[in-house]
């Protein structure tokens, strides 16, 4: 069936002497368009373009136009996205897939060249790397030599794949993580295909796909088989959300990051309840934050249990394209097609959407905090931090405690490293990591962690051997930045050398502690601490051997490193003594906005991104002298212990299998027959 909407709402738009088409939401004339909160919005435009009354039915339309009303009563309906992101991990069981359309394909007699994603695919090569060495400048290369020896066949699979099928695109390792290359160089914003506009929108095989929400990019995580549907062009089957909003006023005081803000916010949403929910973003404080800022909000998502945390993009979102160096041309496009299209979002006029609940955060109240020890939504102010520590290793087993005996509670246990004596206590920190697309895409707690490196590495201050750090940034621009405004260099001399770039601790590839200390921490039954710039931080999951994990701001992470320990009160104990023979505390190392503000401005540039991804599907020398030639076919290895033709199709035949009758089925009686009906309002029953 052709698109109904096709004479009804199809428009055209011109830019820079270029004619696009576009499905213009206001020529439905219809007033409930403006009290959709901007998210629906996008769900209507896809609806409208993909409306083929088949699968997806013209009735759609009405239902998200509808959705003060119907958002209430768990209607289904189908959404169609722009894109599919893939992990290498979930990404490998799609392409095999693929692979073994294209055998059964040849099998039954058809052209097995015509098996292609219907959509683009864009697949990162980031959770494969782990943190085997750490603290030494070759650092970077040994790991990186690790992750391609570990995972050659994964590899050359997937470099197999991307030049094999048409609309893949393969991000290789070493590049950065997934999250963090989406919003730096695969988010389009909106997207241009064949002359016509219509907005980004993606699912991901990757739980903390929403992190390109800050950009105003419609997408979330999904499982692998709904991936591969929406790679085949087909609709997701969806009940319509409820959209809670967030109105955040004022701005973040100095001294406060976007970290504090998000566990913060996290905190918040899941004492409210947002599970299967979008969240949306709005008020006067949203434009006050920086993309970067907005990205760390919506990254965690999950942990708030929201499907989505949205975004709408503003006059910030086009300038954050233009840093990370997407053309004039698509700027001046996507500009356009927002404002025609009533995407456009001033946070700080115009009539806000209705939603359905809403809560409000004061960024004036964010103060400094962590989040744990073993879970992300443990919210804990830094100022509270060593009382609550010190609460939770008396506390019964649980959340918030180890059940540690009052007897045991200073236990201190010693041993020998680099002909010194360490001990190790409870909360000893012994992992230290800036890690994970949560922070590391940010570059003002970037650059506030290296700033207190330096001021820390001024007054002399180390951090103990015993104290496993880490740098894994999610993009080498990260790297350029640091190096340009002289931060790198005092991270280095305190441990953080560049570990990888992709998802490390965050997901426990930690990679091993020190015997010694592993030995130390075992023997005594030590509750030894992690501290990390990620989004998970649950028992088990960092290290065996850590059982207390806190989330912190990279620049927290470098304190916490310094102090050896999260037993401390910041504000009355010094984090060390400095060369000098003199106490030093926190305050006296930590910047101010003002000196971010400038290093951010100065040294964070658009050369930078355009530099460092006009080569990333390169790969390195390594990626490279894999031998993957493209093939339409793929050359099963029989003796692989890891890559296998899958069976789902052996059986398969030309002929469509009659449907299945089934008769002389209990039909059941007519009470219980209403009260299935009334708790499965969309299944169909006999009557």
């Amino acid at each position: 069936m052709s698109n109904p909407f096709d004479a009804r709402v199809a428009d055209t738009l011109t830019v820079d002497g270029k004619t696009y088409k576009y499905y213009n939401l206001n020529k439905l004339n219809d007033k409930r368009l403006e009290r959709l909160p901007y998210s629906i919005r996008v769900l209507l435009e896809s609806s409208l373009r993909n409306c083929d009354g088949k699968k997806v039915p013209e009735s759609d339309a009405e239902t998200i136009l509808n959705w003060e009303k119907t958002q209430k009563e768990s209607v289904e309906i189908q959404f169609n996205v722009a894109r599919v992101l893939l992990q290498d991990f979930t990404g490998v069981p799609v392409v095999v897939d693929l692979a073994a359309m294209r055998d059964a394909t040849k099998r039954l007699g058809g052209d097995p060249s015509i098996i292609n994603p219907a959509v683009p695919v864009d697949l990162v090569i980031d959770h494969s790397v782990q943190i085997d060495s750490y603290g030494t400048g070759d650092s970077l290369q040994k790991n990186l030599e690790l992750e391609l020896y570990r995972n050659r066949e994964r590899f050359i699979f997937l470099k197999w794949g991307s030049g094999s099928f048409e609309n893949v695109t393969i991000v290789p390792p070493g590049a950065g993580i997934v999250h963090q290359v989406n919003l730096e160089y695969l988010a389009r914003g909106i997207f241009e295909r064949n002359g016509v506009l219509y907005p980004d929108s993606l699912v991901g095989t990757d739980s903390h796909t929403p992190m390109v929400n800050g950009l105003g990019v419609l997408g979330w995580g999904v499982g692998g088989i709904e991936a591969e549907a929406a790679m085949l062009n087909q609709p997701i089957s969806m009940v319509l959300p409820e959209v809670i909003g967030v109105k955040l006023t004022g701005i973040l005081p100095a001294g406060s990051t976007a970290t504090d803000l998000v566990l913060a916010i996290t905190a918040a949403l899941r004492k409210k309840g947002v599970v299967e929910k979008f969240v949306e973003f709005y008020g006067p404080g949203t434009g006050s934050l920086s993309i970067a800022d907005r990205a760390t909000i919506s990254n965690m998502a999950p942990e708030y249990g929201a499907t989505v945390g949205y975004f709408p993009m503003d006059q910030k979102s086009l300038g954050y394209l233009r840093l990370t160096g997407r053309s004039e041309e698509k700027i001046s496009y996507i500009e356009a097609y927002l404002r025609a299209q009533g995407l456009f979002r001033d946070y700080n006029a115009g009539v806000d959407p209705v939603f359905t609940d809403y809560l409000e955060i004061e960024l004036g109240n964010i103060k400094p905090a962590m989040a744990g020890p073993k879970r992300p939504h443990d919210y804990v102010p830094l100022a509270e931090m060593k009382k609550d520590f010190a609460s939770c290793l008396s506390n019964k087993v649980g959340f918030k405690g180890y059940g540690i005996a009052e007897s045991e509670l200073s236990k201190t246990a010693t041993f020998e490293l680099d002909g010194k004596t360490e001990k190790l206590s409870h909360g000893s920190v012994v992992i230290a990591a800036i890690t994970s697309c949560t922070n590391t895409s940010n570059p003002s707690v970037m650059i506030s962690a290296g700033l207190v490196a330096q001021k820390a590495v001024a007054r002399g201050l180390t951090v103990s051997r015993a104290v496993k750090t880490s740098l894994a940034p999610g993009s080498g621009v990260v790297t350029e930045y640091l190096t340009r405004s002289g931060l790198l260099s005092p991270l280095e001399k305190l441990g953080f050398y560049l570990a990888g770039y992709g998802c490390t601790t965050c997901i426990g590839n930690s990679g091993p502690l020190l015997d010694v200390v592993a030995d130390t921490i075992e023997a005594n039954d030590i509750v030894a601490a992690g501290v990390l710039s990620g989004n998970r931080n649950f028992e088990g999951r960092i290290h065996p051997n850590v059982r207390a994990n806190y989330l912190a701001s990279p620049p927290l992470v470098v304190a916490y490193a310094l102090a050896g320990t999260v037993n401390i009160d910041f504000e009355t104990q010094p984090i060390g003594k400095g060369s000098d023979g003199n106490d030093v505390f926190l305050k006296d190392i930590w910047p101010t906005h003002e000196e971010v503000e400038e290093a951010v401005s100065k040294n964070v540039l658009r050369e930078m991104f355009q530099e460092v991804y006009q080569k990333v599907t390169h790969g390195n020398e390594g990626w490279q002298q894999l031998q993957a030639s493209p093939s339409t076919l793929y050359p099963w290895d029989a003796s692989s212990t890891y890559i296998h033709s899958p069976p789902y199709f052996d059986k398969m035949t030309k002929e469509v299998n009659p449907e299945t009758v089934i008769s002389g089925a209990h039909n059941p009686q007519p009470w219980r027959l209403d009260h299935y009906r009334s708790h499965f309002p969309r299944r169909k029953y006999l009557t």
